[in-house]
């Protein structure tokens, strides 16, 4: 055989080379992007359309404060359980048939709750809409770690988090807006028909796995996979934080406005709605957050944002509206900031299972909005809001010693700084 034939068979029979990751500046880059917006914007929109309306579901069927936020804590815990079954469930099938079939199906249920019945109906179709959401923020995540280069993670991250930011906004405003002037029902069918729309533009504009490797071993390679995780000296502090911020998080903003349409305020619904454009600070935050990452390093960052959501919640002790209005911006700035840090590190630390990783994260996450959000609530109704700020202070204090235990963790190497 000669030289050149036997070099063409050593050619054919050399495995072909992986497929170079999506790179910034690429076409595949921006139509990646693209989608992860709409993916961010559609499970915060559906997700959290509820909550301006909590006042008015409490009056409509006689609820106190805390069972009013079951309307949303019965969906995030659901997502919670739903997100660790989803992570095995498309280490098989793949991330984006997954993702695809969450957006549209929640959204469906979204259209459907606008005709329930009565409270518990409700909130059987909130939880019906919890589950079929986790298939899409743990593998959204997943995908981001698999497909973008290394050095662009936290941008990536940081859009689709901006995404979350714009969805959490719009889907607040929409229902406050259109619940003021016509009903609360017609709000909820309004945001669900927006799903549908940013659920096809997802399906649309994402590129294809390139990265994705199926894995055969399903439930029976979950308790491994729990074990790895768990046992990291990184990635349960990364898990304990994003139970603390976003339990937090949606504390504030449950129970926020029943501080702003109560006296002296007395601010009608589509006022206090609006209080959720704060949500666009997120949309800038989460990019530059994710910047500084990638620039300097998670572990100097995220301890910093942890205490810019600390400083916020304390001014909105104030009784001066305008200065109770900065608190909320300061806090909903630092939350996103610190949310997109923490999570394109928890895409960074996990070496294997990057999917389970991604779910244990939101997980907790998830867990903390549904826990957290529910525990405030009986605060509120024993101290109003400085039982409130009381709890969610403790609450960030234990995020912040957690940010400072962060940073003294030594890397996994250069691309883990």
């Amino acid at each position: 055989m000669s030289i050149s034939a036997t070099s063409a068979a050593t050619s054919a029979a050399a495995p072909a080379a992986p497929a170079p990751k999506i790179r910034v500046g690429s076409q595949e880059f921006k139509r990646s992007n693209r989608a992860m917006f709409f993916g961010g914007f559609t499970t915060f929109a559906l997700l959290y359309c509820v909550q301006p309306l909590m006042p008015l579901l409490s009056h409509e069927f006689a609820l106190t404060a805390a069972q009013s936020s079951m309307v949303l804590s019965v969906s995030t815990g659901a997502l919670a359980v739903s997100l660790l079954a989803s992570s095995a469930i498309s280490e098989r099938l793949g991330r984006k048939p997954l993702m695809v079939a969450a957006m549209a199906v929640a959204a469906i249920m979204t259209l459907l709750c606008a005709f329930a019945h009565s409270y518990p109906q409700l909130l059987v179709m909130r939880g019906l809409l919890g589950i079929v959401l986790g298939g899409m923020p743990a593998i959204a995540m997943a995908y981001l770690g698999e497909e973008i280069e290394p050095e662009s993670l936290g941008l990536s991250m940081g859009l689709y988090i901006s995404g979350s930011a714009f969805g959490g906004m719009a889907g607040r405003v929409i229902t406050s807006v259109l619940s003021d002037h016509f009903s609360w029902r017609l709000a909820l069918a309004a945001v669900g028909a927006a799903g549908v729309a940013a659920a096809f533009e997802f399906w649309r504009s994402l590129p294809p796995s390139r990265h994705f490797a199926p894995s055969h071993g399903g439930w029976r390679a979950l308790p491994a996979g729990f074990r790895q995780h768990l046992s990291d000296d990184g990635l349960p502090w990364l898990f304990a934080l994003a139970f603390l911020l976003m339990g937090a998080f949606v504390s504030l903003y449950n129970y926020i406005a029943y501080r702003l349409l109560g006296g002296p305020f007395s601010l009608s619904q589509s006022v206090v709605g609006a209080v959720s454009f704060f949500y666009l600070l997120g949309i800038y935050s989460s990019v530059w957050a994710g910047r500084l990452a990638d620039r300097y390093g998670r572990r100097n960052v995220l301890w910093m944002m942890a205490l810019i959501m600390l400083s916020g919640l304390l001014l909105t002790l104030s009784n001066w509206l305008p200065l109770i209005l900065i608190g909320v911006a300061v806090f909903t700035y630092g939350f996103f900031a610190t949310h997109s840090v923490a999570s394109s590190w928890v895409g960074r630390r996990a070496t294997s299972n990057k999917a389970l990783a991604s779910a244990l994260y939101l997980f907790f996450y998830y867990l903390g909005s549904s826990v957290v959000g529910s525990a405030t609530g009986i605060m509120w109704g024993r101290a109003q809001w400085p039982g409130v700020v009381a709890v969610l202070s403790c609450s960030l204090v234990l995020a912040l010693l957690v940010g400072l235990r962060l940073r003294k963790l030594a890397p996994l190497g250069q691309s883990e700084r």
